[in-house]
This record gives structure tokens, C-alpha cells and sequence, in this order.
């Protein structure tokens, strides 16, 4: 198959730390199909917990976490957002979205990603749970360098940008009429702008792709946001393949994320600053147009906060490609 190692641009809605520390989250892994429109439905793991200036250890798995679900939903009795150092506190993130991609020529794709939320938070012995449907994502990429035809070495090189927008609820309130703190809540309130770039070279069956991407957001009614944040996702790859319609794609991919944290009338609170990188390794596995993606990352260095520390993620995705030979703009030359 001469058409392949393209892979979907990278940006998901933000929630703080779900949003923030999971830009990277629409990457779908390394796929075969060239300039295909698609659907797919992903889960997104992330999980924080151990106090690392207390000389704690943090757990991908802490006691009482579901990966996929958590155990309650919208209980918040007696629940204090305030971190006092127990080893038992920590912060999950989980979120099933539905993606689709469509391109309007062999240059030019629209993507858009509607989440569900779950998030979780355990403080002190206490927890507080949200769900819902979370900040619906739209972008655009135009594919500038298309590098496909070469026998032997393929590059890609892929900018574009899009918006965040307000869609889920950033104003649930406990019991007392408190609002949840904004980590805690499925939306922000507040459009984000971002732009990103994606590069991907390949000689014969080894790979590798960097993709990079800058996002700023506007205050909610709460005159609450997230500072400027930066995310760089890299994965090095191999293609094997496996007779005339099976082809696996393992890979090592390494995940950094940094911004400082959240904004209260445009003044930085010292809350939920991150600056983090993670490794881990992936596989993606594609049957004629149906594919499986997985990825999991560790961290390989966390700074300093007061706050659980990130312990990893994980991404589960399935998905179909269509076999797209025509499109709604005027083709050209390529």
C-alpha cells in the first residue's frame, strides 16, 4: 500500500487538567488511510494522585478507581476542595468522545469532537462527581507538505486550527449552592482558540511524528480561564504488516504538557499548574477500514506542586474510515 501514515491532528475540549494535560487526546495513532473521512469513539483515561513533596508514590490505579466509570455520579456531601496531603486523595479524569473527520479535498479536513465527561475527585475522604457532555471541539488542517508517492520515504507536514467552544455546564453547585470548583466541572464556560502543526516522516516501515500546539482562552462569567498552554506529542513507529488486510503499527510515544494553571480575572491563582512529560508505548491495529487504537504513557518527570501528581493516561479508540474518492472542492493537481 503506497497511501499511508497519516495521522488525525490532535486537540480535545479542555476542563482543566482534562482538558489542559490531554491536548493531545484526538491523536488516533498512526493510520493507513490516506485522505479517508472517518467516525471513531475514544476513551480517555487520566489519572492524578501522591503528593510528591510528601515523598509519595503515585498509582496509576489508586484503591476505589474505575478506568472507565466512576462508582458515583453528582455526589458532593460533604466534599472540600483542599489538599492537605492525604495519600488517598486523587483526581480522575475519564472521556468518551465521539469524533468525525471529513475531508473537502485531498488538502483541506474538518474535524469535530463531541465528550462526555466523568470526572472524579477524592479529597480528604471525601469525593465529588460530574458528568455530562463536556466542550464541544471544532478544527481545521491543511495538509502543506503531502509527500506520499516517494517508494520508500513519505513526509506530511499538517498546520491548522480551531475553537474550543462553551457547550458544557461550568456552573454546577454543591448542596449549599457552592460552585464545584472549575477542575471539577464538565465545562468550562470560555472559548479557546488554538493552532497546531503536525509532522510525520516515514522510510519504509520506521516512522516518526511530531506534532506541537499553542491554545489561549477567553474568561468565563466567573472571569475564570486557563493560562496559555503548550502540549508536543512524539510517537516512533514500525509497520508490520500482516497479510493483504491486517497491518500493526507499535510504537513508543512520549507526551509533554506545560501551562501555569488557572486564571481568576486574568491573574494567575497557583492552581493546577502543570509541567509534565510522560512515555509509554502504543499499538494500532487496522482491519480494511476499521481500526483499534491504544496508547499508554507514564511520567518520566513531573514538577513540583502541592497538588496530587499526574500518574499517567490511557486511550482506547475504535473507528471506520470511508473510501472517499470524491470531494466537495474542486480537485486540483496534487
Amino acid at each position: 500500500m503506497k497511501k499511508f501514515f497519516l495521522l488525525l491532528p490532535f486537540f480535545l475540549s479542555l476542563s482543566l487538567k482534562s482538558q489542559a494535560c490531554d491536548i493531545c487526546g484526538c491523536f488516533m495513532g498512526i493510520t493507513p488511510y490516506d485522505n479517508q473521512s472517518g467516525v471513531s469513539i475514544m476513551h480517555r483515561y487520566r489519572i492524578f494522585n501522591g503528593y510528591r513533596q510528601l515523598g509519595q508514590t503515585p498509582q496509576f490505579f489508586p484503591d476505589g478507581v474505575r478506568p472507565f466509570f466512576p462508582a458515583h455520579l453528582n455526589n458532593d456531601t460533604g466534599y472540600e476542595h483542599s489538599h492537605k496531603g492525604d495519600p488517598n486523595d486523587y483526581e480522575a479524569f475519564r472521556v468518551i468522545e465521539v469524533r468525525g473527520k471529513y475531508f473537502l479535498s485531498q488538502r483541506v479536513e474538518l474535524n469535530a469532537f463531541v465528550p462526555y465527561v466523568m470526572n472524579t475527585s477524592q479529597i480528604n475522604g471525601k469525593q465529588l462527581n460530574a458528568s455530562g457532555i463536556g466542550d464541544v471541539t471544532v478544527f481545521a488542517g491543511y495538509h502543506l507538505i503531502r509527500n506520499i508517492e516517494t517508494a520508500g520515504v513519505q513526509s506530511r507536514l499538517i498546520v491548522g486550527g480551531g475553537l474550543k467552544l462553551p457547550t458544557g455546564n461550568f456552573q454546577r453547585v454543591n448542596q449549599d449552592g457552592k460552585r464545584y470548583p472549575l477542575l471539577n466541572q464538565v465545562g468550562t464556560g470560555t472559548t479557546d482558540g488554538f493552532v497546531y502543526a503536525n509532522y510525520i516522516g516515514s522510510w519504509r516501515s520506521l516512522g516518526l511524528s511530531v506534532n506541537s500546539s499553542y491554545r489561549v482562552a477567553s474568561r468565563n462569567r466567573f472571569e475564570n480561564s486557563i493560562a496559555p498552554s503548550t502540549t508536543t506529542f512524539a510517537s516512533l513507529f514500525y509497520r508490520l504488516p500482516l497479510g493483504q488486510n491486517w497491518q500493526v503499527y507499535p510504537s513508543a510515544q512520549f507526551f509533554y504538557e506545560k501551562t501555569d494553571g488557572e486564571e481568576l480575572e486574568g491573574r494567575l491563582t497557583g492552581e493546577h499548574e502543570m509541567n509534565n512529560a510522560l512515555l509509554g508505548p502504543g499499538l494500532d491495529v487496522y482491519y480494511k477500514n476499521f481500526s483499534l487504537n491504544t496508547s499508554m504513557q507514564f511520567p518520566v518527570y513531573t514538577a513540583m506542586t502541592d497538588h496530587p501528581a499526574s500518574a499517567g493516561r490511557f486511550v482506547l479508540a475504535v473507528g471506520y474510515s470511508f473510501k472517499q474518492t470524491k470531494y466537495l472542492l474542486k480537485r486540483k493537481q496534487e
